[in-house]
């Protein structure tokens, strides 16, 4: 995936407050119309903080809970400090250095990545980013072409490295990804680099957090085949699945339940279609050896 998708995604802490107040003017029986209009602002605002879209200043969130009648100090001071650190994760995370060389989209995709508990991915051309060597990495950067310089190249790349670290650290990511056959034949940065990144994807594979299966051309047709797509999960109660999918005209966040179930689905049938990991971790050594040939 690259930094192309939709602005403004929603952060955990973000949606977690916006649910929160999203309840509490229901229970006040307002329509966001007439939530907007006591709190002097569009019903688009209203909605955006709802979703978790935008952040909730501490002055609109006092405003909201007296709209809302809510008197429980408890509460009060929960909601605040919900606030104060969804804020906080969206100034202070690690990938806002790079503002030079990622957009918004990508490191809104970063900050969700950061707080995932899981990823379930789909990948029909492309070793899963969170996998990838150095080298393919770059490999994969130059040919993007939307970075130019070789300092730009250089810091995407350490972005992509740094990424990887929620695979080690003390709560690790657990990463399910299904790769089309295709991607262990690619030449992405000739035969030496896909010898070494294949052994990587091994490696990897047999990490407790990691599982790698291949999809492989004598299944045929499949509905995944028809684009890649990421599907994240999070380890609070309750909390929903977000998915990014690249479509014809672009990536694309699905948020709500309805959208974000077919590809539930959609990667159960992939999984269920491919080599078992022990078959998948078999096909990718040979195909590491055709490269080093």
């Amino acid at each position: 995936m690259t930094g192309n998708s939709a602005p403004n995604t929603s952060t955990v802490l973000g949606r977690q407050l916006g649910d929160e107040l999203r309840r509490l003017r229901d229970r006040a029986g307002l329509t966001t119309s007439q939530a907007a209009e006591a709190l002097d602002c569009t019903k688009g605002k209203v909605s955006r903080i709802e979703n978790g879209r935008v952040a909730v200043r501490l002055p609109d969130l006092t405003a909201m809970l007296h709209a809302y009648e809510v008197s429980d100090a408890e509460l009060r001071d929960r909601l605040s400090a919900l606030a104060r650190k969804a804020n906080r994760r969206r100034r202070e995370g690690w990938w806002n250095q790079y503002g030079s060389v990622l957009a918004d989209s990508y490191r809104d995709y970063i900050a969700l990545e950061a707080m995932a508990g899981s990823i379930r991915t789909f990948q029909a051309q492309l070793i899963p980013g969170l996998l990838q060597t150095p080298d393919y990495i770059r490999a994969v950067t130059v040919a993007s072409r939307q970075w130019q310089t070789a300092d730009e190249i250089e810091q995407f790349v350490q972005v992509r490295l740094a990424r990887q670290e929620r695979l080690t650290d003390d709560t690790p990511l657990s990463v399910w990804a299904v790769v089309s056959e295709a991607v262990l034949l690619q030449q992405v940065g000739g035969p030496g680099v896909m010898y070494a990144q294949l052994r990587h994807l091994l490696a990897a594979s047999e990490n407790r957090n990691v599982t790698v299966q291949v999809l492989p051309f004598s299944r045929g047709a499949h509905a995944s085949m028809f684009g890649p797509y990421v599907v994240l999960g999070f380890p609070e109660d309750g909390a929903l699945d977000v998915v990014l999918a690249d479509t014809p005209t672009g990536s694309v966040w699905l948020e709500r339940e309805a959208e974000v179930r077919p590809y539930q689905a959609l990667f159960d049938a992939a999984r269920t279609t491919a080599l078992s990991p022990m078959e998948s971790r078999a096909v990718i050594h040979r195909r590491a050896e055709e490269h080093r040939a």
